[in-house]
């Protein structure tokens, strides 16, 4: 009589393990290349800034912290 349990486990163990191997990798990955520094949102901003018309909506200049003040005088002396 065999027992099967112990290969599904070790697959199982294996399985979770290249996950976390991933997991750690992508991290460090993006730690590295700035995704966690205080400018890590910009490239968010950066895709709202391009959708439709290329004005920033209201709400996602407060929440950036700009004033919307800013971008009304910048696009005047357009």
């Amino acid at each position: 009589m065999k027992d099967y349990v112990y290969p599904s486990i070790f697959f199982a163990y294996f399985f979770f393990l290249i996950l976390l191997i991933g997991a750690i990798f992508f991290f460090f990955r993006s730690f590295k290349d700035g995704y966690w520094g205080a400018e890590g949102e910009d490239v968010k901003y950066r895709m709202l800034e391009d959708d439709g018309d290329g004005q920033m909506s209201r709400a996602a200049t407060s929440a950036r912290g700009e004033s919307s003040n800013k971008k009304d005088e910048a696009a005047l002396k357009r």
